[in-house]
């Protein structure tokens, strides 16, 4: 009989680096992208009651939430050592085993866990007006903030969906009582609340950030989205895209008592930020240079949060190179193939509801910071790399556009 694969052989046998299999999200609301490069008979994988799947979680420790219908394990990543079903494993798991060798020492003194995953966000239609919760408003419904970011790559936008705006804030002129006024309408009919927001046009290859707080509706290219450790919200649109939504999703995160106090509803914005005159200056985040020569070029994508970073990292067709980072970080291929330290790796052409693949990876902190030899074996293709990291992650802590 074979040996039981453990956390820690899995993680001697890749020298720090561990493979990491899909996990697919449904959503019962809105409508796919179909940007997943999942098959097209896998969509509703998990059955119609249930929705389609219209997201893909990295590196997660936690699940979704997902309703009752969801198991318990949704939204969680596995490790994948062999490609057999049998000898995955839950990566909080394996972070929980191999502590400081997976995190490194600051991530596991401070949080003693991953804390932080990201995903790919791909919607048909836009997505309603809503905020995360602050950490403060969430501590109060027993969950955690959630500040997020976002990354728009073009390797997989094909399309841009229906509207390719993104919503964030209020216009500066618009006062509480007006949003309150429009709150109060979710129950009699569309309440139009982005009438008083203001949208911007997603440009492909930058991205935002959007902290606690701030009432935002993503529009609908497929987004990578590096998060906090939370899936805690409050909808405050009621009729998007035709679709209505139910007043559940205003006041699911507020304590009992509290479901049918607008003015609590209210006081989960962080107002200032939500109205702030000069919101593309301090929220937008064009692409920075990390390093670039004749092999590589790496580009810090999210940055200067405090909670989360990305970077985006393109090795030129034929190129060999061996990238140094500080911190752990999880990761998944967008384009081309090649060897990512001792593993064979590929972006996916077209994957199937709980099949392996061989695009997502999480590299430990030791490995990251010794150095990951990655070898584009294209010759016409750049192997492009998406990595997400914890707030140990020593990016840009300045906004260059500030």
């Amino acid at each position: 009989m074979a040996a039981r694969i453990t956390p820690r052989s899995a993680y001697e046998q890749g020298a720090g680096v561990l493979r990491l299999a899909p996990t697919f999200v449904p959503r019962r609301f809105s409508s796919a992208g179909r940007r997943l490069r999942l098959h097209p008979d896998d969509y509703f994988a998990l059955g119609t009651a249930r929705g389609s799947i219209k997201e893909r979680w990295f590196s997660s420790v936690i699940p979704a939430m997902n309703g009752p219908l969801a198991k318990p394990d949704e939204g969680m990543s596995y490790v994948d050592p062999t490609s057999r079903a049998e000898d995955r494993f839950l990566f909080r798991d394996a972070v929980a085993e191999l502590g400081v060798d997976a995190i490194g020492p600051e991530l596991w003194r401070t949080h003693k866990t991953w804390p932080m995953y990201s995903k790919f966000f791909d919607y048909q239609a836009p997505l309603f007006h809503h905020l995360h919760l602050r950490e403060e408003d969430a501590q109060r419904v027993g969950r955690k903030g959630k500040p997020e970011a976002y990354y728009y790559p073009p390797q997989l936008n094909n399309h841009p969906g229906t509207f390719p705006h993104t919503y964030f804030g209020f216009d500066p002129d618009v006062t509480k009582d007006e949003v309150k006024a429009r709150l109060l309408d979710y129950e009699k009919g569309d309440n139009r609340i982005t009438e008083l927001s203001r949208a911007y046009r997603i440009e492909l290859g930058t991205g935002w950030y959007t902290p606690t707080g701030v009432v935002h509706a993503p529009g609908s290219y497929l987004t990578y989205e590096p998060q906090w450790n939370s899936d805690v919200n409050s909808v405050y649109e009621n009729v998007v895209a035709g679709e209505v939504y139910p007043y559940d999703f205003l006041v699911e995160n507020c304590p009992p008592e509290r479901k049918h106090d607008v003015d609590y509803v209210i006081s989960l914005m962080d107002w200032e930020k939500n109205v702030d005159p000069h919101y593309r200056q301090h929220y937008f985040r064009p692409p920075v240079v990390a390093s670039a020569d004749e092999t590589h070029v790496e580009k810090w994508v999210v940055y200067a949060t405090g909670f989360i970073a990305a970077k985006e990292l393109s090795v030129a067709p034929g190129a060999s190179v061996v990238i140094h980072d500080r911190a752990a970080y999880g990761c998944i291929l967008v384009q081309g193939h090649g060897t990512f330290g001792l593993w064979e790796a590929e972006a996916a052409g077209m994957l199937r509801y709980g099949g392996a693949s061989a695009d997502e990876y999480f590299v430990c902190h030791r490995a990251a910071a010794e150095g990951l030899k990655i070898v584009n074996r294209s010759r016409t293709e750049p192997l492009v790399i998406l990595k997400h990291f914890g707030p140990d992650a020593q990016d840009p802590g300045k906004d260059p556009l500030g």
